[in-house]
């Protein structure tokens, strides 16, 4: 108990140390905390690679994006930027009524903090996501969870894609509440 607790201690004090300055530690710290909250789910077809539940608790991520991709000669797993994207994304566009767009515009950049705080470059895993959101947006849709949050493709007005999308869900229940909450 007293290791837990010296532990515990020598965290808050590092906090309280560097709160007020960029920090990559905090940052990687946060992303952890985050993905202890989220449950990740990989088994659908979400167009444009990631997308969240009606209630924020679960993050969808393509089930064709590879896990990991090679930077620098070492696998780097892109979960964890996902899930902080999307969980980002979520709570502007449900807490503070942002439109989606200009929440998506923020959970981006909090994306790419994160990326150069894994000690990783913005390019090459940006340029290995556009690969496959290109391919994503153009996939035929066989899965789609009932409960994947359609605002962000109302709001951005590809109503081809949501009648896609709902076709391809389980449910098929039509646009009810997952339309425009």
């Amino acid at each position: 108990m007293a290791k837990v607790l010296k532990s515990s201690r020598r965290f808050r004090r590092k906090v309280h140390r560097e709160d007020t300055l960029l920090s990559n530690y905090e940052l990687n710290h946060a992303v952890r905390e985050i993905m202890q909250h989220v449950r990740l789910d990989r088994s659908w077809d979400i167009p444009y690679l990631a997308g969240y539940s009606l209630d924020g608790k679960t993050v969808y991520i393509d089930r064709h994006l590879p896990r990991t991709y090679r930077s620098h000669g070492r696998r780097v797993r892109v979960d964890p930027f996902l899930i902080l994207h999307e969980s980002v994304e979520k709570a502007l566009v449900d807490h503070l009524r942002l439109h989606y767009q200009h929440a998506h515009q923020i959970a981006l950049r909090a994306e790419r903090a994160s990326v150069k705080a894994a000690g990783l470059s913005w390019r090459p895993y940006n340029e290995f996501m556009m690969k496959f959101v290109k391919t994503a947006g153009h996939e035929k849709l066989s899965r789609v969870p009932d409960e994947l949050h359609l605002k962000p493709y109302w709001d951005e007005r590809d109503i081809a894609l949501v009648h896609r999308m709902q076709k391809a869900m389980p449910g098929n229940c039509g646009v009810g509440r997952r339309g425009k909450k």
